[in-house]
């Protein structure tokens, strides 16, 4: 790896948590939806973008996939997330929680890889 596609890192992960933070301003409450939505977004992303880029387009993969989608989705913050829901007494939500997220984001990387396909 080059310092340049660290850069490139860098830049995409900034833009990535930026819009993440942001999403998860808008719908904050007592459900995580905002963590649900990034990540199930960014699952599609992936899919997709790992399908749809070339291979010699290294900085742009760099910048688009471990960068901003790597800063975009979050995998710490729902476990957290989920957590404060156990110990909050609201097992249901929280297994819901565990179930929707793990189904939907299997299902937006492979939708998202298929769509890629054209």
């Amino acid at each position: 790896m080059e310092w340049k596609h660290l850069a490139f890192v860098a830049l995409g992960g900034g833009f990535g948590s930026a819009l993440r933070a942001y999403l998860g301003f808008l719908l904050r409450g007592g459900i995580p939806w905002g963590t649900f939505l990034v990540n199930v977004v960014g699952c599609f992303l992936i899919g997709y973008l790992m399908r749809a880029l070339d291979e010699d387009r290294i900085g742009l993969r760099f910048f688009l996939l471990t960068g901003f989608c790597g800063g975009f989705t979050t995998f710490s913050a729902f476990g957290s997330e989920t957590l404060a829901l156990f110990r909050d007494g609201q097992l249901g939500t929280g297994l819901g929680n565990v179930a929707l997220t793990i189904v939907c984001c299997l299902a937006a990387v492979a939708v998202g890889h298929e769509l890629a396909r054209g």
